[in-house]
């Protein structure tokens, strides 16, 4: 793994870092928030071990750039010495995996981290879906839709529901299905909305193609089949 460790005192850097490499890692290390973010920035890593106290930049604002104004999805695991539960709860909500108060076992860190990557590489391997049904494709990933080579520019809410729809191919989903997985409200809107972007999806998925992939299911809901 290519691991970032973002820490200002050099000798728990330095039992990090000894401890890492004997793991068989590559270790980058950085002294302080400022330098840290910029190769947080720079280079691709597998991991980030950020310290919260630190010069320049504290962990915190290093975390929230990183995840809310860089958007990189790199895990994040945070040390410090603050374990307090607002300490906790401040480095999550600003975009941190997990948090590990100090001073820890180093068996632990390295769980931790071996933790954070499977759950990163599942996450990943799920985005980079590709869902099919009959000519029709669409990549979780990179938001792409396309049916016979033609691509299909849906809203952010019509991608949802055929993503719905389309995983649960082959099944009958209710009105109230959709509503608390697409919608995610748990009662009824009291509108028509469902059918409303039942009709948008089709119009788009449908019009001029010779097959139909959407069917109403009267009194039930809707099905698409293979």
């Amino acid at each position: 793994m290519n691991i970032l460790l973002i820490e200002d005192e050099q000798s728990v850097s330095s039992f990090i870092k000894r401890g890492l490499e004997e793991q068989g890692n590559t270790v980058v290390q950085a002294f302080d928030g400022i330098i840290g973010l910029k190769l947080a920035c720079q280079d691709e890593f597998d991991v980030i071990i950020l310290d919260v106290v630190m010069p320049g930049m504290n962990g915190i604002e290093v975390c929230d750039k990183l995840k809310n104004q860089e958007g990189i999805t790199t895990p994040i695991l945070m040390l410090t010495a603050l374990g307090t539960t607002d300490d906790i709860v401040t480095g999550l909500e600003t975009g941190a995996d997990d948090y590990l108060p100090k001073p820890f076992k180093f068996k632990e860190l390295l769980a931790r981290i071996q933790a954070l990557v499977r759950r990163n590489a599942f996450i990943d391997q799920k985005e980079n879906q590709i869902l099919k049904v009959q000519d029709l494709e669409m990549s979780l990933k990179s938001k792409e839709v396309n049916r016979g080579g033609v691509e299909i520019i849906l809203t952010a809410r019509e991608f949802k529901l055929l993503e719905y729809l389309i995983k649960n191919k082959n099944r009958v989903v209710s009105r109230t299905n959709i509503l608390e997985n697409v919608w995610e409200v748990d009662f009824d809107l009291g509108t028509n909305v469902i059918d409303v972007y039942i009709n948008y999806l089709r119009k788009k998925i449908e019009h001029g193609f010779s097959s139909k992939i959407i069917k109403t299911v009267i009194g039930m809901g809707y099905i698409i089949k293979d």
